[in-house]
């Protein structure tokens, strides 16, 4: 059984910290609330100690760096290690966004390019980087579309979403006030066009979408679609999630939409899971543009510099200008592969991912038998017979190294699994995958208790979720101390590693 760092204490401990000097009274500085009642139970080891608990913690984690990671609609891809090395290369890792314009013109240039570059892959006539997620990118392009519409002395207050449309969809449209209308899907896993024309009209603002959707099918109908929210008046939103089948094959831009975000974090190679860091780039056609947050760049005699003066922008949407650790990342990623090289990097991933849906189509229902692009959707209806579903397939593939596929999104899809294998996967890695996943099949209908126990291997067991969600166990008190010690009740498990 592993201890926590707290309960661990070394011969050569590191708490050896100077006495006050004389006559110093802390009540000079911070007021009697700020003060403990009991004692603060720091750990107490030394710094080998330290070091080698904390790396035994790191390999207990699963990442990409170690293992295959299918999270559909996440694009869980390997990013080059090589972008990394460079944001800790002088030229940016010493510099401030406090500094003067003229101090850090370079880094201005990289970001003028990059806002270039991404609005020659997506076809868009402009972009801003300062969105931090893609979420956010959706919350600057909503506010972007109610200006524009109240410029035009319009009053809409509907965003269509369709019925297979990532939660942040209508999220977002219901934070910017908007109230949210869903359009079906048809049997084809497509949007449904005799419902999108009876569900537009005079109130809609826009119509949010993702292509190829979250099915993992191309909207074939996409320039209908445009074509109808467009006769109404309304705008039409990309959601950028999925682009990593695009690249280099299509532009939303072409497509007809009039707002995108795109995901850097996904689709250009910067790491992230855990909360982030992301980037959220939104971009605009041309009659959008004077609506772009502020500030933006702008070309003078003595240099780039930011431009505040833009009086119909939507205004600020964070500090500074982005999480300029992810631009230079992409930059160097963009710039490395080139317009054939992000083609292939397309190309590949729709290839994985119908390789592996034929690889598992005999042992998983398929709600949609059309070809799929970047990720597909199977369902664990067929497994739900013998008791097993879809989380447990997701947890029995943790005992075999693998981490789970999205489960139960789309919410259309009974039993759904989202599966992204990503360009970077080689062939070997997909047939394991897919070995494996053919093995839980066949566990399900001749040992079904095997998969419903999982995971039986991992550090941590199948915990109680709906205890887990209303009582969480999110602080460790010591023994001793005067708050008692909280229960490990809602884990299933017989270690106490996760410190």
């Amino acid at each position: 059984m592993s201890k926590l760092i707290f309960e661990k204490k070394s011969l050569n401990s590191g708490d050896h910290l100077p006495e006050p000097k004389k006559g110093f009274d802390a009540a000079m500085y911070f007021p009697a609330s700020a003060a403990r009642k009991s004692p603060t139970h720091l750990p107490e080891s030394a710094e080998l100690d330290v070091v080698r608990h904390f790396t035994r913690l790191s390999q207990k984690n699963f990442c990409v760096d170690t293992n295959f990671y299918p999270l559909g609609s996440c694009t869980m891809k390997y990013n080059p290690k090589v972008n990394d090395q460079i944001t800790t290369w002088p030229f940016y890792s010493r510099i401030h966004p406090y500094q003067d314009e003229s101090q850090v013109q370079g880094m201005l240039e990289i970001i003028r390019e990059l806002e270039g570059s991404l609005g020659e892959i997506l076809g868009m006539d402009a972009f801003s980087l300062q969105p931090a997620a893609g979420a956010h990118g959706e919350f600057a392009g909503l506010l972007m579309i109610s200006a524009y519409h109240k410029a035009n002395g319009q009053k809409r207050n509907q965003v269509l979403v369709p019925d297979s449309a990532h939660g942040t969809n209508p999220a977002s449209a219901a934070l910017c006030g908007y109230e949210v209308v869903t359009v079906k899907t048809d049997e084809q896993g497509r949007v449904d066009l005799n419902e999108l024309r009876a569900k537009v009209g005079p109130q809609t603002a826009c119509f949010m979408l993702t292509n190829p959707n979250t099915l993992g099918i191309f909207e074939t109908s996409i320039r209908e679609v445009t074509k109808i929210v467009h006769a109404a008046g309304g705008q039409v939103y990309y959601d950028g999630a999925n682009m990593n089948a695009l690249l280099g094959i299509a532009r939303p831009g072409d497509m007809g939409f009039d707002v995108v975000h795109v995901n850097l974090h996904k689709t250009f190679a910067v790491p992230h899971g855990a909360g982030g860091p992301g980037s959220g780039p939104v971009g605009v056609k041309k009659h959008l543009e004077k609506f772009l947050p502020y500030p933006r760049l702008k070309e003078t005699s003595s240099g780039l510099v930011w431009n505040y003066d833009l009086p119909h922008s939507i205004g600020r949407l964070r500090s500074f200008y982005g999480n300029a650790g992810a631009f230079l990342r992409s930059y160097c990623y963009i710039k490395a592969l080139g317009a054939e090289g992000l083609k292939e990097v397309s190309v590949n991933a729709v290839l994985s991912a119908n390789y592996l849906k034929a690889r598992l189509a005999k042992h998983y229902s398929l709600p949609h038998q059309a070809h799929c692009m970047h990720e597909f959707v199977c369902s664990a209806s067929k497994q739900k017979a013998h008791g097993v579903r879809a989380l447990d397939i997701g947890k029995r593939l943790l005992d075999y190294g693998l981490h789970a596929p999205t489960v139960y999104f789309p919410m259309i899809v009974e039993e759904a699994m989202m599966i992204e294998p990503t360009e970077t996967e080689s062939k070997d890695v997909l047939d394991k995958f897919a070995d494996v996943m053919i093995q839980i099949a066949e566990e399900a209908e001749k040992n079904p208790q095997a998969v419903i126990d999982a995971p039986t291997k991992t550090p941590i067991r199948r915990i109680d979720e709906v205890m887990a969600a209303r009582k969480p166990n999110l602080r460790w008190t010591p023994a001793g101390a005067s708050e008692p010690k909280l229960a490990s009740a809602n884990l299933t498990t017989s270690s106490t590693c996760c410190a």
